[in-house]
């Protein structure tokens, strides 16, 4: 076969059904990387800041992309999910220790999406409880009761509601002169600042997109042939989640952060009352609802079903999604047990905004950890002629290593006394 190009370049097969078969695992994950946390750091991030974190979103674009593509080769090229190459790779031992800093970040996924449905419940003067047992019963019942490409296409409909968030922002009417003057805008010695840094590389890139990504295209049965649609699938997916990150982060900078910036933003009413008010209140409220719902929903199952998939690999139990219950309870009882105690947990956790923000502060500082290994088996577990290396080999580290450290170095100085 022919050594991998380290460009997107273009599939030699243009058929357009062909692509559309391949398309799902990227475009999923990256949907769901705007998971409610993302949609809520971004919203802080321009109600305090005004457009000067806008360059990061769009920087992360291309860091987004080489990261999520490694995962589609090492799906494609081996066959095998992350948590199973790195057991093969390096031993049990490590492999423990990824799949534990897994379940860390699905856990804090996992809150951060039904605080956002508990959220919507409050806005409609709806009990919190409500919103989250209908949020999991639903996620149970998508994927109990589903194959692999009926969980997909599920994912992808909730997915497709985030693009509200373009509305928003266009109905926000933001100043042009502004927003390209925040562009060259930063405040890198500011505490505050930099806690937003690190929650948004933290948002941007989280284990459990790269657990899920590799798996799902192993569990998909994508091939070698399907490579090319597979990386523009995952190039689609990452320009268009940091375009989402970028609208909620223009809606907040044109309104609260011009009128308001230090308004208290503690819960998903206030947020939704401090970006919409052009909308009215009752069509405020629904256009950003859905916003929340889809962002959160589709999170909910990538974040879940990494868990259970990487905990699969790691110990060899039975873990797809074209098993029936019966021949997988293992890969089924975790993701009812992740999703039950996400869902019990945030019942009792009252400020949903800063917990969201916490999460991914942590998923910065597990970044050094999840690259680490991913960067690792692109070198060593994939076929000769598919292995990271070369150019872009340094490229990749390069912009890895620039992400990890800026998330580290953002996480540890956003902690008080440090």
């Amino acid at each position: 076969m022919a050594a991998v190009q380290s460009g997107l370049g273009f599939p030699k097969r243009h058929r357009l059904g062909t692509f559309l078969a391949v398309l799902g695992p990227g475009l999923v994950v990256m949907l769901a990387d705007t998971d409610v946390g993302s949609v809520i750091t971004a919203a802080q991030s321009g109600a305090q800041w005004g457009y000067r974190l806008l360059l990061l979103q769009l920087v992360l674009m291309p860091i987004l992309y080489v990261v999520q593509e490694l995962t589609v080769r090492l799906g494609i090229f081996t066959g095998k999910g992350h948590g199973e190459l790195i057991s093969e790779t390096f031993g049990k031992h490590w492999a423990y220790v990824s799949v534990t800093g897994l379940s860390i970040a699905s856990a804090g996924a996992l809150l951060t999406e039904f605080s956002g449905l508990a959220g919507v419940s409050e806005l409609f003067g709806l009990p919190r409880a409500l919103g989250v047992v209908l949020g999991a019963s639903a996620l149970w019942l998508i994927v109990i009761t589903g194959s692999y490409r009926r969980v997909e296409r599920i994912a992808l409909i909730f997915g497709a509601f985030e693009v509200v968030f373009f509305g928003i922002a266009w109905a926000a009417h933001p100043d042009m002169g502004s927003l390209l003057h925040g562009l060259t805008q930063v405040e890198l010695g500011n505490h505050n600042y930099m806690m937003l840094v690190a929650a948004n590389i933290g948002a941007v890139i989280m284990p459990w997109m790269i657990f899920y990504q590799q798996s799902a295209v192993a569990d998909k049965g994508l091939r070698p042939a399907d490579y090319p649609h597979a990386r523009w699938d995952t190039a689609i997916g990452s320009v268009i989640t940091q375009l989402i990150m970028a609208a909620v982060l223009i809606a907040t900078a044109a309104t609260i952060g011009l009128s308001n910036p230090n308004a208290p933003l503690n819960t998903v009413q206030q947020l939704s009352e401090a970006i919409t008010p052009f909308l009215g209140t009752v069509w405020g409220h629904i256009v950003f609802s859905l916003g929340i719902i889809g962002a959160g929903m589709i999170a909910a199952i990538v974040a879940t079903l990494a868990a259970a998939w990487g905990w699969g690999e790691v110990t060899g139990f039975k873990h797809s999604l074209e098993y029936h219950p019966k021949d997988a309870p293992w890969f089924y009882g975790i993701y009812t047990l992740v999703l039950l105690a996400g869902a019990v947990a945030v019942i009792f956790i009252p400020n949903l905004v800063s917990l969201d923000i916490a999460v991914e502060v942590m998923n910065a500082l597990l970044l050094p950890l999840v690259l680490g290994f991913l960067i690792a088996l692109a070198v060593k577990a994939l076929p000769g002629e598919h292995r990271l290396r070369g150019w872009y080999f340094w490229l990749v580290l390069a912009l890895g290593g620039a992400s990890a450290g800026l998330g580290l170095f953002g996480g540890i100085t956003s902690i008080p006394g440090l």
